[in-house]
């Protein structure tokens, strides 16, 4: 359901400089929510537990936030995103029955999002975007989880840029200074992707260029959506193939 108003491709910039895309992963990329209920929906089986593992992602995926402001705020060292899920996964395991895994049974558990898959448009809206852009990933996932996830579900990668890399978590800037470094680019030559606004403004305010995906069913059918205001962005697009489309030409 949108809160705002109609989504339409738009975009009044010129993109002749834009030399590399840079991408958010989780939600933009890949549906990690049916993946990792997915996940859960298995294991259950296997153990005879049954739960709501729609809810489970929810819950996982919920505490994402929280542990990485405790890394922010030194309560916690700087930590991977691994280790951030497999200190959420342990908070969660009693809720759901699964407090007779074994430690091999946690581990393949916590490297679910290892194995997400993405969203339908993904994989052909990407080599559309090769052809003319450098394309990697930018995520707050560590670069084992990247690497594996892509070489899992064959997302075409130039390369893989993660927050790992500044040991910072986006929005900070210093995870969008450091991937236009390492690509050897000014900021304003690179284009940040992604379906939260959080992310993009933290990429505008360093002088990224943003280009926003409507992902309508990240959080399910039903979530309510906050479509950012018209023109917040320099695209606002509703699939990788849309956003090809204005950008390869």
């Amino acid at each position: 359901m949108l809160n705002s108003h109609p989504l339409e491709a738009s975009g009044l910039n010129n993109f002749a400089d834009i030399e590399a895309l840079t991408f958010d992963v989780f939600g933009t990329v890949v549906d990690w929510r049916n993946c990792i209920a997915r996940e859960g929906r298995l294991l259950g089986e296997t153990k005879g537990i049954a739960s709501n593992w729609e809810q489970f992602a929810d819950d996982w995926r919920g505490g994402y936030e929280p542990a990485m402001n405790r890394v922010r705020n030194g309560e916690l060292p700087w930590a991977s995103i691994d280790t951030l899920h497999r200190m959420i996964l342990d908070e969660l395991l009693d809720k759901y029955g699964l407090y007779d895994l074994t430690e091999e049974e946690k581990s393949l558990l916590n490297k679910a999002w290892h194995r997400l898959e993405p969203w339908h448009d993904v994989l052909e809206g990407l080599e559309q975007l090769r052809s003319r852009f450098i394309v990697a990933a930018l995520s707050n996932g560590n670069i084992a989880l990247l690497t594996n996830m892509a070489k899992h579900s064959n997302i075409p990668w130039d390369c893989i840029l993660s927050a790992e890399l500044s040991k910072h978590y986006k929005p900070d800037p210093e995870v969008y200074l450091t991937a236009a470094e390492l690509l050897g680019l000014t900021p304003d030559k690179v284009m940040m992707v992604a379906a939260h606004p959080h992310d993009l403004n933290g990429a505008k305010a360093i002088g990224m260029r943003t280009a926003f995906v409507h992902r309508p069913l990240e959080f399910g059918i039903g979530q309510v959506v906050d479509l950012p205001p018209k023109n917040q962005f320099d695209l606002s697009v509703c699939n990788f193939i849309e956003l090809a489309k204005a950008l390869v030409y």
